[in-house]
């Protein structure tokens, strides 16, 4: 099963999110739960970075089936429409496969 973590400051905003596990709903290659999300937290990422000129905390290992992705406090409202975005579409294939995917909320400090 594949966990996303929302990563929320105690005002509400999104700051970021973690990924990690193996959704199992098919052979690796073939899998359209795993493709969906990474899909959408690679997208995410590269809006915040690459197009919002946003610098973050970005730690990727594939092979472990591990992402995460942090902003600051500051940057938080920059990326609010992205962040609830990614939230909303998580949200949504919890819903469709929720054997295979398992969205929490994680209140955390701002120290990015």
């Amino acid at each position: 099963m594949v966990k996303a973590k929302i990563f929320n400051l105690k005002s509400g905003k999104i700051i970021g999110f973690e990924i990690s596990g193996h959704s199992g709903f098919a052979a690796y290659g073939k899998d359209i739960v795993c493709a969906a999300i990474s899909s959408a937290a690679y997208m995410t990422i590269n809006i915040v970075v690459e197009l919002l000129k946003v610098s973050a905390d970005v730690k990727i290992n594939e092979n472990e089936g591990h992402m995460r992705f942090r902003v600051s406090e500051d940057n938080a409202l920059k990326c609010k429409l992205v962040f609830e975005g990614l939230k909303l579409h998580l949200i949504l294939l919890e819903e469709i496969y929720p054997k295979n995917l398992k969205v929490s909320y994680e209140e955390v400090q701002e120290n990015v």
